[in-house]
């Protein structure tokens, strides 16, 4: 080995050192997978030459070679690729190669969380090794040449390159560890690592050490394959494998786009909900590759919120990313991808809605969730519209928008729905009867989102939806089928009405006769512009009862014999505040009273 030749760092690379080993990596282990994959490209490097230049042998096959020492307190990561020379070794790890280092040192701000961001335009993921060593030593030899050198640097400012006649073909970079990051010499660790983040390197990796050489890596990404040389069953377990779960995919969407950008996919759609999916903290379903080096495992940028439960792999060589890998670059290539994505899984979901009873698997599941893209503004919106599906009064099995409106009365103007926290609850509400003596169908909403998107989303082909509690002169348009019973006469009602309005004080806004209720004596609604009783109770739920209060309207059925019976009383207070309490009950609001109730309900019951 000849004398050493010793070389200042260029200012910039100074500067990165500081910023990745004190600010960069949020996790240190990251280190493992940018010199494994920085192995992994040498050994492309070397395959790409020896298609150019023959006289390259290869007389074994590419490997890299992971090998903890515990005497020496060592890490080498040995590929045998294409390797360096002495140029090689000033030109890549002594500057910043793939920019001009006078633009560098002029974007460089030294706000270390800016520079962050910037010097992921670099190509710096070597230097990551200074955060778990105090000095690292690289022996490479350039396939073609002669030579050997040994670069070596402990971080500190400067670097030294002299010959290493003994150096094999190919590139070792070993690691000198500091006290505190000996876990790196645990196989148990390392194994881990290469199958969390290079696990579908194409190239075996080998973790050698002195008991054992094992291949820890599958080797073969599973999305990198032709469809016709999976089976069903090697799809299952991929899937079980990439979510954690015990359910069979509902759907698989493997796919290759080409174009402007370049990137593979596979997506599953679950069967069942996982258990987390709305807890705030929850990472994406998706795991994001590059050239089948794992990256993130939570890009919540690769598809919209309301497509959370989509599980899988997005692999691409387009996308940008800084140096440490897990803060991706806000590009265009990103939302191009999530476009496309968004794409193929709403294409998928319009092809399986042609089945209904398999759509309702997916509904029942996901329906909840799927339907936030009705609530935020989006491009999708439309398309998410049509693949919605609903409860209503017509029957007990789910439908969509169109055939809801397919089945509109002459001269009904909008949609209308009625919002609660259960179905069975809904089918019994009051509020319906209007609607049923009219033919008009209306959804039933059961889900929290449902008090939101039906405020955001404008329209339905020009269709409105209106609340049935907000339903005005445009109902009364609609012929109503004709009541057997007649309405008591004004003057003794608008007197009931008055009496009402005493006994019930402040607990109502007003008291009104209607011609909506057929079967019920009561009903209570929020006045117009108010929120539904549904919405006021989300609300409370969240602690914001009084910010929220709504205006109550209590409305009487004229033809309904028990309102006959109490205009004739001198005091209907206790059937007034039962039948009051009654129609909270039936709305599922909690009664204030429930003594009072208990003891006027049995006062009734002994008469």
């Amino acid at each position: 080995m000849t004398k050493s030749q010793k070389i200042q760092f260029k200012a910039e690379v100074a500067k990165v050192l500081d910023i990745v080993i004190h600010s960069l990596y949020s996790n240190k282990e990251i280190f493992l997978r940018e010199l494994i994959s920085n192995a992994s490209d040498a050994c492309d490097k070397l395959r790409y030459e020896r298609m150019l230049h023959p006289e390259l042998v290869q007389k074994e096959g590419f490997k890299i070679i992971v090998e903890p020492n515990k005497n020496t307190k060592t890490l080498t990561i040995t590929d045998n690729g294409i390797g360096m020379n002495h140029d090689d070794l000033v030109n890549h790890l002594g500057t910043i190669a793939r920019s001009g280092s006078g633009e560098f040192m002029q974007a460089l701000s030294g706000d270390k969380q800016k520079d962050m961001a910037l010097i992921g335009q670099f190509g710096v993921g070597f230097y990551a090794s200074f955060m778990v060593a105090d000095k690292v030593q690289v022996r490479t030899h350039k396939a073609g040449e002669d030579v050997g050198y040994l670069w070596e640097s402990d971080g500190a400012g400067s670097f030294t390159i002299s010959e290493d006649k003994d150096a094999p073909r190919g590139t070792s970079v070993i690691l000198y560890l500091k006290k505190d990051d000996e876990e790196f010499l645990d196989p148990f660790r390392l194994r881990h690592l290469i199958k969390q983040y290079s696990d579908f390197v194409s190239l075996p990796i080998v973790l050698k050490n002195e008991k054992s050489e094992d291949t820890v890596n599958a080797g073969s990404a599973l999305w990198t394959r032709p469809k016709s040389e999976i089976t069903e069953t090697q799809y299952k377990d991929f899937y079980q494998t990439v979510s954690h779960a015990f359910d069979v995919p509902w759907e698989t969407l493997h796919f290759h786009a080409e174009g402007v950008i370049d990137y593979t996919g596979l997506l599953f759609i679950p069967t069942k909900a996982p258990l987390n999916l709305f807890q705030p903290d929850r990472k994406s379903g998706l795991n994001l590759y590059v050239n089948k080096v794992f990256i993130s495992d939570d890009v919540p940028d690769l598809m919209p919120y309301w497509l959370r439960f989509v599980t899988g792999v997005i692999d691409t060589k387009d996308l940008p990313l800084n140096v440490s890998r897990e803060m991706l670059q806000q590009t265009p290539v990103m939302a191009k991808i999530k476009q496309g994505l968004t794409a193929k899984v709403l294409s998928a979901l319009k092809k399986r809605a042609e089945k209904a009873d398999e759509y309702k698997i997916f509904w029942d599941a996901f329906g909840i969730v799927f339907k936030e893209g009705l609530y935020e503004p989006s491009a999708n919106r439309d398309e998410v519209a049509e693949l919605c599906r609903f409860y209503s009064t017509n029957g007990e099995e789910l439908t969509s928008f169109a055939d809801y409106v397919s089945r509109m009365k002459k001269g009904q103007e909008n949609i209308y729905y009625l919002t609660g926290s259960d179905l069975a609850t809904l089918r019994q509400n009051p509020q319906l009867e209007g609607f049923a003596a009219r033919g008009i169908e209306v959804l039933l909403l059961t889900d929290p989102i449902d008090e939101f998107w039906t405020n955001t989303f404008p329209d339905y082909k020009g269709k409105k939806f209106v609340a049935v509690q907000q339903a005005g002169a445009e109902l009364e348009k609609i012929e109503k089928v004709k009541n057997d019973e007649e309405a008591l006469p004004k003057d003794k009602l608008d007197k009931l009405i008055e009496k009402m309005k005493k006994i019930l004080g402040d607990e109502v806004k007003d008291v009104q006769a209607t011609d909506r209720l057929t079967k019920s004596p009561m009903s209570l609604i929020t006045g117009a512009g108010q929120m539904t009783l549904n919405m006021e109770r989300l609300m409370r739920a969240h602690g914001q009862q009084t910010a929220y209060a709504s205006d109550r309207i209590l409305q009487v059925n004229p033809c309904h014999p028990l309102i006959h019976k109490m205009a004739e009383m001198d005091d209907p207070t206790d059937y007034v505040l039962v039948l009051f309490d009654q129609t909270l009950v039936i709305e599922g609001e909690p009664i204030k009273d429930p003594a009072r109730w208990t003891e006027k309900l049995t006062t009734l019951l002994l008469k």
